[in-house]
């Protein structure tokens, strides 16, 4: 195996593994304090502490992955949905989508990053 197929193989074990771990912390979350994430997220941020601090910077890193996916899809009204989603519903989108992909791509990871420009 060549070593881009293996650095390919890498990351997608990588992401795989984190959405696994991202679904099951989710559920349990949801179970222990309920779907309703906004007055924590909000809460957290209006007490100007170290919580806050993260969810804000997740909230950047999520607004730059959405924008990236309306990029790297030209702005088409499906690319803008599924930004929009993704800035909402974070790794759990996000990773899928990188998986496709990169399966789509055939593990070329320049045609993953930038699409068709």
């Amino acid at each position: 195996m060549n070593q881009s197929k293996q650095q390919t193989t890498v990351l997608q074990v990588l992401l795989i593994g984190q959405t696994l771990a991202v679904l099951g912390y989710t559920a349990l979350a949801v179970q222990n304090q309920g779907w309703n994430l906004f007055p924590f997220f909000i809460g957290n941020l209006a007490a100007l502490g170290w919580n806050g601090q993260f969810n804000l910077d997740f909230s950047c890193y999520l607004v730059l992955s959405g924008l990236w996916i309306m990029w790297r899809n030209q702005f088409k009204a499906t690319a803008v949905a599924m930004g929009l989603a993704a800035m909402v519903l974070g790794y759990l989108l996000f990773a899928p989508y990188l998986l496709f992909l990169i399966f789509q791509a055939q593990g070329n990871l320049k045609t993953v990053l930038i699409g068709d420009r």
